[in-house]
Formats: C-alpha cells, structure tokens, sequence
C-alpha cells in the first residue's frame, strides 16, 4: 500500500477544527518534542487561533451542539495554552 493509497477521512467540520486546533499546538510546542532552545512560534499558533475565532464568529447559530462545543472548548484550552507559553517564553531562564 502505497502513500497514495492512503484513504483520507471525510472532510468534516469536526476534522476541520481539529486540524485547525493542532496546528496550534505544534506551534505552541505542546505536541511532539522541541528541540534544545527551540521556543515556541507563537505568532503562527495565534493566527490559528484566530482562524478558529473567526470560524466560530462565522458559524454562530449554524453548528450542532457537539460543533458548538468542540468549537469553544478547543478555543478555551488553545487561549489558555497560549497565555501559559507567552508568559513562559516572556520569564528569563526559560
């Protein structure tokens, strides 16, 4: 079976918050390992967040309860993981 053979999942809002909320978190380094000294890209993670601050802002009245929540809670956690790595990367030594 080749890469190209690979199937991919169905194009799904959920899917699309999902990867939306990973790409956040790579840029905030909270998935995979960093490299030694490497910081966090905190400008790309917080352009992905805005990205799912718009979608929500966009889709308002328009989601299921479950996309509604998948929505806010990924946006709660990812504002919050935010502000933890903005202050860490802000404290010296760190």
């Amino acid at each position: 079976m080749s890469e190209s053979d690979f199937p991919l999942p169905p194009p799904t809002f959920d899917l699309l918050v999902i990867s939306l909320k990973m790409q956040a978190e790579m840029r905030l380094g909270l998935l995979g390992q960093m490299e030694e000294g490497e910081q966090p890209d905190l400008p790309a993670a917080r352009h992905a967040i805005d990205l799912l601050a718009m979608l929500a802002e966009k889709t308002r009245g328009n989601l299921s309860l479950e996309e509604q929540r998948l929505l806010d809670n990924s946006l709660t956690e990812l504002r919050f993981r935010f502000v933890q790595a903005s202050e860490k990367a802000a404290t010296p030594g760190q």
